[in-house]
């Protein structure tokens, strides 16, 4: 499945917001994982929190519109205890700003895909698409200034 080409179904549109769900999620766990990390400043901790909680938000706003095409996703704590096992948050501080720059970009490039994918469609889908359009943008410009934060963050401390 690929958000180069238009999306063509609901049941595509839900598998693709499957995937933003998905990435939310690990994007939540790595980020809540690493603001544990003993040797961070509260200035990093603290915007590790908030971009675990910002997309714990993106994530439910996806599941909503997944929900209204009627499919199912994936439970976090399945996720969430795969990301544990593969990823260790005791990495070095730069290792956890870089970590996290990553997850930014990717996020910011799924989105600016999808968003692309769906605007060159001509499907009708079972969800709004002028809302859908709305919701998967708000999304994208969270994850810019996320990258952007993270930016500043490390040339703070350079």
């Amino acid at each position: 499945m690929s958000v180069q080409q238009p999306v063509a179904s609901d049941h595509q549109l839900a598998r693709l917001l499957q995937i933003g769900v998905v990435l939310e999620e690990v994007v939540e766990a790595r980020a809540a994982k690493h603001a544990n990390v003993a040797d961070l400043d509260d200035g990093v901790r603290a915007f590790l929190r908030e971009a675990a909680a910002e997309s714990a938000t993106h994530r439910e706003r996806l599941d909503e519109l997944v929900g209204t095409l009627e499919a199912e996703t994936i439970p976090f704590d399945d996720v969430k205890t795969l990301v544990e096992q593969q990823y260790e948050a005791d990495q070095d501080f730069d290792g956890v700003l870089y970590d996290q720059l990553c997850n930014e970009e990717t996020a910011y490039k799924f989105y600016d895909d999808l968003i692309g994918a769906v605007e060159q469609s001509e499907a009708e889908f079972g969800v709004d698409r002028d809302r859908l359009l709305t919701v998967l943008r708000e999304i994208r410009a969270d994850e810019e200034a996320g990258v952007e934060a993270v930016t500043e963050l490390m040339e703070e401390r350079e």
